[in-house]
């Protein structure tokens, strides 16, 4: 048999409190660092901060509509560089403009240069 002084008891009741305190904090952070609430917490911060970003958006379309078209139309044509070059080198190449061969136009009538014989020294 054991007596407890009523100091002893009262520590060891405090002591349980405080494990029971502990567990339940350590249970808390065990749902914090959980991957699938760091996944939701992500998610949530992700469409919330899209949603802030689109609402910009909008509100800067509103206020310089011609601005917008006009990085909307830049865009488009940077999207769509290819189809368009390829439909310019065929519609330049459909044309054809018969040209007789001979110098530019507005270029000047040079005469050619005379070739020198190359010599070679045999030394002997």
């Amino acid at each position: 048999m054991t007596t407890e002084t009523p100091a002893v008891a009262a520590a060891r009741i405090e002591a349980e409190r405080a494990r029971g305190r502990l567990m339940d904090t350590a249970r808390e952070l065990q749902d914090r660092v959980s991957p699938s609430t760091l996944a939701q917490s992500a998610w949530s911060g992700a469409k919330s901060k899209g949603a802030d970003l689109a609402e910009e958006a909008v509100d800067a379309v509103r206020n310089r509509p011609a601005m917008a078209s006009g990085v909307i139309a830049a865009i488009a044509l940077f999207l769509a560089r290819e189809p368009i070059l390829d439909l310019a080198g065929k519609l330049v190449g459909s044309v054809k403009v018969k040209r007789k061969p001979g110098p530019k136009p507005g270029a000047s009538k040079a005469r050619p240069r005379k070739s020198r014989p190359k010599t070679t020294e045999t030394i002997a």
